[in-house]
């Protein structure tokens, strides 16, 4: 989270309210919504460290709000973690460590580990599909991040296919 914020700051100054309702705005009901606690968490660390400033501002019929700007450290900190590459292939998986676990110890009926894993995959493209339907197309940037999850739960059930066959 401590990024994406950052992120948004660089377009103008805002308070954590905002910043939520930005995030939900850009990635749509598919991005798990940020917890208010902690974006306010994460700013208060952000600023500690010197990446961003707050500002209280006063409001006559609310309470005050403090409002943050990205500082020139911050700035720098979102520019090097745009040029970053994002992390490779997924490794540690869970469902992997079960699966070689489970041929290991056999102790686990391994088609029905394997059944229960794919239904699972099936319900969460399900879930995904319904939201597909539902989600604004004008919104982009959160259809393609809907697509995006899609496609990894279609080569997922498609590795399934691939464990049943090697390991039955």
């Amino acid at each position: 989270m401590r990024l994406p914020l950052l992120a948004l700051l660089v377009s103008a100054p805002a308070h954590g309210y905002e910043l939520k309702q930005a995030l939900e705005a850009l990635l749509g009901a598919a991005y798990p919504r940020p917890n208010i606690g902690q974006v306010y968490v994460t700013l208060g660390r952000l600023e500690r460290a010197g990446l961003i400033e707050g500002e209280e501002v006063e409001q006559s019929d609310r309470p005050n709000k403090r409002i943050y700007r990205i500082t020139a450290a911050g700035r720098e900190a979102v520019e090097a973690w745009f040029e970053e590459s994002t992390v490779g292939p997924r490794l540690r998986d869970e469902f992997f460590m079960k699966l070689a676990l489970a041929s290991r110890v056999g102790a686990v009926d391994l088609t029905r580990l394997i059944n229960r894993q794919r239904r699972h995959y099936l319900k969460s493209m399900r879930e995904l599909s319904r939201l597909a339907v539902s989600e604004d197309r004008g919104n982009r940037v959160a259809h393609l991040l809907v697509e995006g999850a899609m496609l990894h739960l279609q080569a997922d059930l498609e590795w399934l296919e691939r464990c049943q066959e090697e390991l039955e």
